[in-house]
């Protein structure tokens, strides 16, 4: 176990040291050259018979600069605060790795929680210090004392606050976080992970980060943005640690179909669809969750600022079978800490909401 350190530390002093000046791998791409013949990085001077646009025939752009800017207008931050990767997950593992030195540094998580936080420490030979959630009348919230416990007395040097939380659904108000960075005085960098933050009206973490430059902030495009499958996620952090941070990534994460394909899914016309979908998800929320807590068999349905429902209920195996036999697949949440009786409930469209209270309305009946 690592010592506590003694003093504040920038974020950039809570990097490996033998990470503070790497250089990473230069590809190809990143070397600032004009030409109109490419023969510097051993691509297909022909395009595939499949690639009809012949745009794949070449290695991206590591950070594709159009993409670049739509994400930092969207975020509001500068380009060089912002790294693009493979979805949140590519994010997770690059900070672990790039902060934890193996087998001696210790990342904080707040289970019930998602799970990459913890593999990504596995991983690396990180210590995992769970600061479990504290179920109470109004939900789960953090138990704040022990994460600053975890960091002060136990030298953990990153912990992970997810908010909206997943699986549980409740933000984590702003003023809490600002009192835990307060209360750790730089000496972890604490991430805040956002991939639901759209369907959210707590305000982002984002705007600590002017005063607070040990707070890092997640965000996806997976969720709100319907773009799941093209794995466009960010990180945003001090420049100096976002430069790190791209030393130690794979050299082309972001392929080019993809970062196209997000370009025009952020489009002006694009983002007005995507807001009045939120709406819809917002809408439909409530209306499930009321039509839900009055289901005989639901113990609980728990508030949520997120695009989906934590459910309780005295029977989760049936209801999981029933929801399963009518052709509706939920996240069964049994096997997580604290939640072993739960599902977690993904919000659809308004018919597909319908048919899960209509199966959940037929097993109570049935039994």
């Amino acid at each position: 176990m690592s010592a506590p350190d003694p003093m504040p530390r920038e974020p950039l002093d809570l990097v490996r040291p033998d990470l503070r000046g790497f250089g990473g791998y230069k590809s190809a791409r990143t070397e600032a050259l004009r030409g109109d013949v490419w023969l510097n990085a051993n691509e297909s001077a022909w395009s595939n018979p499949a690639d009809a646009s012949a745009t794949s025939r070449r290695y991206p752009d590591p950070q594709p600069a159009a993409l670049k800017a739509a994400l930092s207008g969207l975020y509001g931050c500068a380009p060089e605060e912002l790294l693009i990767g493979r979805g949140s997950d590519e994010a997770i593992d690059l900070l672990v790795r790039t902060l934890c030195v193996a087998g001696r540094d210790a990342v904080v998580v707040t289970p019930p929680v998602f799970g990459m936080y913890a593999v990504s420490a596995r991983l690396q030979d990180a210590r995992l210090i769970e600061a479990p959630l504290v179920d109470g009348p109004d939900g789960f919230a953090p138990d704040f004392d022990a994460i600053a416990q975890a960091v002060l007395e136990q030298g953990a040097k990153l912990v992970f606050l997810c908010s909206p939380a997943n699986p549980t659904g409740a933000s984590i108000p702003l003023a809490q976080i600002e009192a835990l960075l307060q209360r750790l005085q730089g000496r972890a960098l604490v991430v805040v992970d956002e991939a639901y933050g759209e369907f959210s009206e707590v305000p982002s973490a984002l705007t600590l980060r002017a005063r607070y430059p040990e707070v890092a902030v997640l965000r996806t495009l997976s969720k709100a943005h319907a773009l799941a499958a093209a794995r466009v996620g960010v990180v945003i952090a001090d420049a100096r640690l976002v430069a790190v941070l791209r030393a130690c990534q794979a050299p082309y994460p972001v392929p080019t179909p993809c970062a196209e394909l997000a370009v025009a899914g952020l489009s002006p016309s694009a983002l007005a669809a995507t807001r009045a979908r939120i709406a819809t998800v917002i809408e439909e929320r409530a209306r499930l969750a009321a039509a839900l807590s009055v289901l005989p068999g639901v113990r609980r349905v728990y508030a949520s600022d997120a695009n989906f429902l934590l459910v309780r209920f005295d029977d989760a195996q049936g209801a999981f079978g029933a929801l399963l036999a009518a052709g509706i697949v939920v996240r069964d949440q049994r096997a997580a800490p604290q939640l072993g009786d739960a599902l977690r409930i993904t919000i659809g469209a308004p018919e597909q909401n319908a048919r899960v209270l209509a199966a959940l309305n037929a097993q109570a009946v049935a039994t």
